[in-house]
């Protein structure tokens, strides 16, 4: 018997305190995913409840009489479907367009030329200082792109952080001997990047994919500042407008105002502000927690691939 196969075959011997420790560690890691889910488990029977049991506070572990009267409410306002629509276009485009340039830029900083770091350098300070609001808003409208979804999908269109962490997948992962080889075969930049870097990238372009997606799918801050017409809001944006809604219901351009007549007056949409909070919340959550689930392993491989130097 070899001395591997007889440390396979010792059996540690767990000891009272390793015993305490681990009931101890799972007692605590059970405490701690009951915190984190408790609130999203809440939000969700909240939303298919009654309003009137949500507003008693009878509303604990699971629903209470079964209702959609908070999504019906939500659905009516008009501009929702196509601020999804928008979102979608905004987030699939503009995320598609940011892993292109990323990768990109990331292969550019991994190979050596002069001046890299002073490039680098450049590179990032925009993590920590920028021009500030009024700058870049001015920039905007001279530029043209005031008010139009070009702007949705240049604005933020490269994190400096993602860059990072492509830069380190490519300097880590492809070995400059393929480069090399490649370039005896009289492969230029272009062809080695399309042809072996971008096949060998897989890992690295969903990690980007998941990030991008989840931040501008949860982006209202540049539909905010950089639009005025209605019609390209984004879904965030529009759910912005609900929530604010339901804390003035008394206004006339509200939207309990405007839908009072088809909830049964002005007291039944009052009634049912809570639960309509909730539904929006669900409405904009779900897309985000769909691709986490879907993509996760690729989210703990870019958490990792962020944890080594470059």
């Amino acid at each position: 018997m070899t001395a591997t196969a007889k440390m396979r075959s010792v059996r540690i011997r767990e000891t009272g305190r390793d015993r305490v420790f681990n009931i101890v560690n799972i007692i605590f890691m059970i405490v701690v995913l009951f915190i984190t889910l408790y609130p999203l488990w809440l939000i969700l029977i909240s939303s298919v409840s009654d309003p009137d049991a949500v507003l008693q506070a009878k509303v604990l572990l699971w629903p209470v009489d079964f209702s959609l009267t908070g999504y019906e409410a939500v659905f009516k306002y008009k501009e929702l479907i196509g601020s999804y629509l928008n979102s979608i276009f905004y987030t699939v485009v503009g995320s598609a367009l940011s892993v292109v340039v990323t990768l990109a830029a990331a292969y550019a900083l991994s190979r050596r030329f002069a001046g890299k770091k002073l490039v680098n350098l450049m590179i990032t300070f925009t993590m920590f200082f920028s021009g500030g609001l009024i700058p870049i808003f001015l920039n905007v409208r001279d530029l043209g792109l005031l008010d139009t979804r070009t702007i949705m999908i240049l604005m933020n269109l490269v994190s400096v952080w993602n860059l990072m962490v492509a830069r380190t997948y490519i300097q880590t992962t492809i070995p400059n001997e393929l480069y090399e080889a490649a370039v005896m075969d009289g492969a230029n930049h272009f062809t080695y990047f399309f042809r072996c870097v971008l096949p060998l990238s897989g890992t690295i372009v969903a990690v980007l994919s998941v990030y991008y997606g989840v931040a501008r799918w949860n982006d209202y801050f540049t539909g905010l500042v950089m639009l005025r017409n209605r019609s390209l809001f984004p879904l965030q944006l529009v759910l912005r407008d609900i929530l604010t809604s339901l804390t003035s219901a008394g206004s006339s351009d509200t939207f309990f105002a405007a839908y009072a007549d088809n909830l049964g007056g002005m007291q039944e949409a009052l009634r049912q502000a809570d639960v309509a909070k909730y539904c929006c919340i669900v409405v904009s959550t779900i897309p985000a927690v769909l691709l986490y689930v879907f993509m996760q392993k690729y989210f703990v491989k870019g958490v990792m691939i962020g944890s080594l130097k470059g």
